[in-house]
């Protein structure tokens, strides 16, 4: 199977009233984690990279390894996404390079960094939708701004909550088939400082938003549990995580229930892979082949990808639908299918 649309998964995932996972890889050994997670659970899935994994990988490896997947799980839907974009270049050179999906993340600056305006964000995300649609590739937007930083992209701190009539100001203006928003939570690890409800979390915020666009797919980035038997199994072997606090899986469930298609991890499947490499080489320390910390460290991340692809509800849809390629989205979005939105 080609590599496909988001845009049907999450259509898709609409009428199931499920979400999908967006899960970001940096080698080869989390590709195959994500895929074996999928399989095991006959899950549609997205697969995502950041401009940083892109440097990390290189552009041409990730790419060929993507096509592998592909066609080692044909019966997999999958997506490659460009997480978190920022600038129309980015994102036209993961359009180029074969990305089915792209993010342009118009709430900061190309730094990676530093807020930008409403007015800038509307005028390259609308750049980008205009480039991509005629490519037959989807894209998601972002407005308000996330907190904290992740691999070297954020604007640290608290961040700013997406304000309702701008979200739906900023899809009227763009035509971006998803939307990110700001809701209080941030990347990376260290989130929060205690079990986070709903004084943090701004759920109103997010069911606001669904009530004024119940027709766009609705992103939550940022969005790791951060559970504490993974820190536990790093601290037991040598690290030094200081007690932190994730999304509570209940709200990533209320926000699917909300029109929230697209959950974004990361940080869960890090301390996987981490905490079993740790737990590797305390308890054989004489090893020395990568081959040999990879495999377990592999079906850790495994393991949290399947659990994650069972609690967002998208285990078991795999099969549910004909996939659609590129080149008949470029068709549709030609013939106006999605204008409405």
């Amino acid at each position: 199977m080609p590599l496909v649309s988001v845009q049907q998964l999450l259509d898709e995932a609409a009428k199931g009233g499920y979400g999908v996972g967006a899960f970001n890889v940096n080698n080869m050994e989390q590709i195959q984690a994500v895929m074996e997670a999928a399989r095991e659970t006959q899950s549609p899935v997205i697969i995502q990279a950041s401009s940083g994994a892109r440097a990390h990988c290189q552009d041409r490896y990730l790419y060929h390894m993507m096509l592998a997947a592909a066609e080692l799980y044909p019966e997999i839907p999958l997506v490659l996404h460009q997480d978190h974009g920022n600038s129309f270049e980015t994102c036209k050179s993961a359009i180029e390079l074969g990305f089915t999906s792209v993010m342009m993340d118009g709430s900061i600056l190309p730094d990676g960094k530093t807020p930008s305006s409403f007015e800038q964000n509307v005028e390259v995300t609308r750049k980008v939708v205009e480039l991509a649609h005629d490519k037959g590739v989807t894209v998601e937007g972002e407005i308000g701004v996330m907190g904290g930083v992740e691999a070297g992209h954020g604007a640290g701190g608290t961040g700013r909550v997406t304000d309702p009539g701008q979200a739906e100001e900023f899809v009227a203006r763009t035509g971006v088939d998803s939307l990110a928003i700001a809701i209080g939570i941030s990347h990376g690890a260290y989130k929060f400082k205690s079990k986070p409800d709903g004084s943090v979390l701004k759920m109103d915020v997010l069911i606001e938003i669904h009530k004024r666009l119940p027709d766009v797919h609705l992103v939550m980035h940022g969005t790791s549990n951060v559970p504490k038997d993974l820190q536990d199994v790093i601290n037991q072997y040598g690290g030094k995580l200081n007690p932190t606090w994730g999304v509570p899986i209940e709200e990533i469930q209320l926000g699917i229930r909300n029109g929230v298609r697209k959950v974004n991890v990361d940080t869960d499947s890090c301390l996987a892979i981490t905490g079993a490499i740790r737990k590797f080489f305390a308890e054989h320390p004489e090893k020395f082949d990568p081959r040999d910390y990879m495999k377990p460290a592999r079906d850790a991340m495994k393991k949290v990808v399947a659990l994650r692809m069972t609690q967002f509800g998208q285990a078991g849809h795999a099969r549910d639908y004909v996939p659609i390629g590129i080149e008949k989205m470029k068709q549709r979005y030609a013939a106006g299918a999605f204008a409405a939105k």
